[in-house]
């Protein structure tokens, strides 16, 4: 871990809730994203972690970051890292752990329970915002 989240490791650990998650394989010269989820459907929680920021004019800034392990069976052949997954059992313990009781947690989630196909590469763009970025490019699912 970097001495500059140390802190917040210490104090400062959210978790972050999503549908799923992109990751972009490099084929060539393309970079093909895909859609990560979870089999069942049901939401994920990646481990974060956040810290406020005090700018001169007085104003806070509130941000965070998702913190990354190495890649599962699923997402190694797509890229070489993953969020952290923390599953309902384990929520309590994230925030209420001391660092060294949740660095366990800080593992690759288990590749059968998730899933992953290539979409198409307008996700790639800002301006996209709808339900169809996550749809597979025909006859491409992962799992």
């Amino acid at each position: 871990m970097k001495p500059s989240f140390r802190e917040a490791f210490r104090s400062r650990r959210g978790l972050i809730p999503a549908d799923g998650f992109y990751e972009w394989k490099t084929e060539g010269k393309v970079k093909q994203p895909h859609y990560i989820s979870l089999k069942s459907g049901e939401p994920l929680a990646m481990a974060g972690l956040w810290e406020s920021w005090r700018h001169p004019d007085g104003s806070i800034l509130r941000t965070c970051c998702i913190i990354t392990t190495t890649p599962n069976a699923l997402i190694e052949p797509i890229h070489d890292r993953m969020p952290v997954i923390i599953g309902p059992e384990q929520w309590h313990a994230w925030f209420t752990g001391s660092p060294e009781e949740v660095r366990d947690m800080l593992a690759p989630y288990a590749p059968e329970e998730m899933q992953a196909w290539p979409v198409n590469r307008r996700v790639t763009r800002a301006l996209e915002e709808d339900g169809g970025l996550i749809d597979p490019m025909e006859g491409n699912a992962l799992t």
